[in-house]
């Protein structure tokens, strides 16, 4: 956050920590010299959000001094999102100038540990977040942006959910494939029989063939014609594509029919599933589409879809997770924040190569981060030839190590470009 440090006058600021539960809110007021202000507990819901408001109003009233509010809370799911959208709404806290933050339990966690420590008291977690936003941790923090921000947020974390749902039932389902028809699409003939094993035309195969057994004692012009109509004729050589099926239902094991039953029934549930979750998906995308239309920093979102191979979905995830890329004092910060960092692993003068990722910033941006590389590394030649540099580097996690080490220089590129408000240029 570009000159945070210099923004307020930390003698004149209420320091609040509030830890959240699904049922309560554990509050502690502190002002810069860690004199308690106040600690109390409150229901989490809107009487208990009103009854915050009204006690750091009366804190304000009773300590003239103060004149800037930080609020901090962990993110706890859901939990946190009430309260966190109404104390940074409400005018009469706004008009007192507050600041609202939402952190990784990851990030204070070490905190907490080290003031329990070294206290002579037993401070409880609302007084060890409110000292730890009053010791200055706030410098890779982003402020919490209200309802807008939250909205577009929601979409796109709910779109990675349903993504991972569908990944996880294509992986499922091709295990009951390959039990009801082991050399179904299989690479080890002379052509896969189909390019996409989830193509419309492979569907109706799986879900209208009871057994390879059927397939295999088909005539190959009724074969054929089945091809073409499951296709509806977009083959060039259906004839082709059912002989390829018949030599792979041929070359298949044989089970017992009631064997067949269930694996019918239950790969006839997850293709179910598979389309509906990719109509999902698509009914996502298009209201993630007319969210971004209605966004204040579209001059960010601009900056991020000039980038070839960002389009509207992953710049909407990215900016709804960095919020505005001016809070960060440069791309560095931003990377830790996303969690693009590395642990050292050191001993002596041994320096191991083999270093896992920090991991403790936000999961969100960076899988949205590393999806976006993948497309720009199909779409920029600078990029691909990053990526294969690195991968030839090393044969301990080649790919993983590549993609995260290309992600990190399409870090630099996000924060330079949203920063500036600048549009991408391929000859820059």
């Amino acid at each position: 956050m570009k000159s945070k440090e210099l923004s307020y006058n930390p003698l004149e600021t209420l320091f609040i920590g509030i830890d959240v539960s699904k049922d309560s809110n554990q509050v502690c007021f502190l002002n810069f010299n860690q004199k308690k202000l106040a600690s109390f507990s409150s229901k989490n819901n809107l009487d208990g959000a009103k009854l915050i408001e009204e006690k750091i109003l009366s804190t304000l009233d009773n300590n003239k001094e103060l004149n800037k509010i930080l609020i901090i809370l962990e993110s706890t799911g859901i939990y946190s999102l009430h309260i966190a959208s109404y104390l940074s709404t409400q005018e009469s806290l706004i008009s007192k100038d507050i600041e609202l933050y939402v952190v990784n339990p990851v990030s204070t966690a070490n905190y907490s540990k080290v003031l329990r420590e070294f206290s002579k008291n037993d401070p409880n977690d609302a007084y060890a977040l409110a000292d730890f936003i009053r010791s200055g941790h706030t410098k890779d923090m982003i402020p919490f942006r209200g309802t807008q921000r939250l909205s577009l947020q929601r979409l796109t974390r709910h779109r990675k959910h349903i993504v991972e749902l569908l990944a996880k039932e294509k992986t499922y389902v091709l295990n009951n494939i390959f039990l009801k028809f082991s050399d179904y699409n299989n690479g080890k003939h002379d052509c896969k029989t189909f390019t996409n094993m989830f193509s419309e035309t492979s569907t109706q195969v799986l879900l209208n063939f009871d057994s390879p057994e059927t397939i295999a004692n088909m005539k190959l012009d009724k074969l054929v014609e089945l091809v073409i109509k499951y296709s509806k004729n977009k083959f060039n050589d259906p004839e082709e594509v059912a002989k390829t099926l018949q030599k792979a239902a041929r070359s298949s094991y044989r089970l017992d029919k009631t064997s067949y039953d269930s694996l019918n029934i239950a790969i006839a549930s997850s293709l179910s599933l598979i389309d509906a979750y990719e109509g999902q998906i698509k009914e996502i995308d298009e209201a993630i589409s007319k969210l971004v239309s209605g966004l204040d920093n579209m001059n960010q979102y601009k900056a991020l879809i000039s980038v070839p191979g960002i389009g509207p979905v992953f710049a909407a995830g990215i900016l709804s997770e960095i919020g505005d890329a001016n809070y960060f004092n440069n791309d560095d910060a931003l990377a830790k924040y996303i969690g693009l960092t590395w642990k050292e692993k050191q001993s002596g003068s041994y320096s191991s190569e083999d270093t896992p990722l920090t991991k403790a910033g936000n999961s969100y941006l960076r899988y949205y981060i590393i999806e976006a590389t993948s497309s720009v590394i199909c779409s920029l030649s600078e990029y691909a030839d990053f990526y294969i540099k690195k991968k030839n580097e090393t044969s301990i996690h080649a790919h993983s190590r590549a993609i995260v080490l290309t992600s990190r220089k399409l870090v630099r590129l996000i924060y330079s470009l949203m920063s500036n408000n600048k549009l991408f240029q391929v000859n820059k």
